[in-house]
């Protein structure tokens, strides 16, 4: 075989074979999931401990870095242990799998037909899970206990997102063969929008103070972590066929197309009812687009990305910026970076749009079977519409179970934890902030990122400050 014939060659090839590399290892493959998951990694540290550091309070900026930080390590270790296993192994009800622990000796072996170990899929989808928690995070800044949270994330990520991970992406899952669900619209963030907003629910408020004055303490950092979290995006979408094909790199450019959209699209909306274009709402309606595509990154034309993120950058903005301020129901909880819409909502509009612009061919390339039925509008095309409805529905009462799960098991678990510790901070606490909790403050500068009546009147500035006049 000469190598103009391995270019045309459909099986892997290795020009060197020995133990750390056998005959099925795809070394490209190999190398894109590494670097795909490295990527998502990134988009939590240091993308999330930097976004949320950045866009919350400054006497809150340790405390909810530290939270993303503490969810990472935490969520890896139990990952290993019991939960991908659960998530992903052998079935032990139609809803979850077995817990076990996934380094064992087969885990460098082929996984399940790909040309990549099965050691890229469990750090893979380790990843996904730790963002996922630390997505719910942002609804609970500014006031959870962190022993709470420390006892919240492991206990979350076994009953709750173990439980939608199996049912919906493991082959022995119930909901397997019916939903779509490309990279997780579902699984991660209607998850963990509906998840972030009960446990704010039962955790409390912010004070009062915090609550209505809020200033970021630092736009500039924000954006990088928004950055982080945009470009990391890339291997989200892109790692999700575990081989670096056709459908990785439609994924690439859809997710970028509907994110740019998006923010487009949401900066637009703030300019005409606000008269600013608002750096915050650019990076919120960023994350709509992100969220909004998920579901359906390697299996939408990219027209429909930039459908998709006119609708990303329309549908949250209004539940946000205007229904949020007007629904009782909303304003009863208080969910500090809005999670609920972002994810929640951005969530489920990626998964029902997927299942309308789904294209067939697409289906079969990414999923290898015909299990799932084309998008509505293409059934349309056909003349069966009736088959795109029943995708639909499919669609939505996947939506539906992780809606309901994540509102039993989040509440069950802040119910059991509020018997052992204290979900809220103590007052005294809420009031100092970071140093309170921490014994550590994220900036020795005087202020806290607000314009106060008393700073407008040239209040005397401390000594350790005079410097900057």
């Amino acid at each position: 075989m000469n190598y103009n014939d391995t270019l045309l060659s459909p099986l892997p090839i290795n020009f060197q074979s020995d133990d750390s590399s056998p005959v099925w290892l795809n070394k490209a493959d190999n190398a894109w999931q590494l670097t795909a998951t490295t990527m998502v990694a990134m988009q939590s540290v240091p993308g999330l401990v930097i976004l949320y550091g950045s866009m919350v309070k400054k006497k809150w900026a340790v405390n909810s870095a530290f939270m993303a930080l503490y969810a990472f390590a935490a969520v890896l270790l139990c990952w290993v242990l019991w939960a991908h296993n659960m998530s992903f192994g052998i079935r032990l009800t139609p809803f979850v799998g077995r817990p076990g622990f996934a380094m064992t000796p087969n885990i460098l072996h082929q996984f399940a037909g790909y040309y990549v170990p099965k050691a890229d899929y469990v750090y893979f989808q380790f990843v996904f899970a730790a963002i996922t928690v630390i997505l719910l995070a942002g609804s609970l800044l500014g006031r959870m206990n962190f022993y709470a949270w420390m006892l919240f994330v492991p206990m979350w990520l076994t009953l709750s997102y173990s439980v939608g991970a199996f049912s919906i992406w493991a082959s022995a899952g119930f909901l397997e063969k019916y939903i779509i669900d490309y990279a997780g619209g579902f699984v991660i963030h209607l998850s963990s929008g509906i998840a972030g907003f009960i446990a704010a629910y039962w955790v409390g408020p912010r004070q009062s103070h915090d609550r209505q004055h809020f200033p970021p303490n630092n736009i500039i950092h924000m954006l990088g972590g928004a950055g982080f979290l945009w470009l990391g995006w890339t291997g989200f979408n892109g790692g999700s066929p575990f081989a670096a094909n056709e459908i990785a790199s439609l994924a690439i450019l859809n997710t970028h197309v509907c994110t740019a959209t998006s923010l487009l699209v949401w900066v637009s909306l703030d300019m005409i009812v606000y008269k600013k274009s608002s750096v915050i709402g650019a990076v919120q309606g960023m994350i709509t687009g992100l969220v909004c595509i998920t579901p359906g990154a390697g299996i939408v034309e990219p027209w429909a990305a930039i459908l998709m993120g006119a609708s990303s950058g329309s549908i949250p903005w209004y539940t946000m910026m205007v229904l949020h301020k007007r629904s009782p129901f909303f304003q009863s909880v208080d969910d500090t970076l809005g999670v609920f819409h972002t994810h929640a909502v951005a969530g489920v509009l990626g998964g029902l749009l997927s299942g309308f612009f789904a294209k067939s061919n697409l289906l079969r390339m990414m999923y290898r079977n015909d299990h799932y039925g084309p998008g509505l509008l293409y059934c349309i095309f056909e003349g069966n519409p009736r088959k795109g409805l029943k995708q639909m529905g499919y669609q939505i009462l996947g939506a539906l179970f992780i809606i309901v799960w994540n509102v039993v098991a989040t509440s069950l678990i802040c119910i059991f934890i509020s018997k052992i510790v204290d979900l809220r901070m103590k007052e005294e606490d809420l009031d100092i902030g970071d140093d309170a909790v921490h014994g550590e403050e994220a900036y020795a500068i005087w202020g806290d990122g607000e314009r106060t009546s008393a700073y407008r009147r040239h209040i005397r500035i401390p000594s350790i400050c005079r410097w900057q006049k």
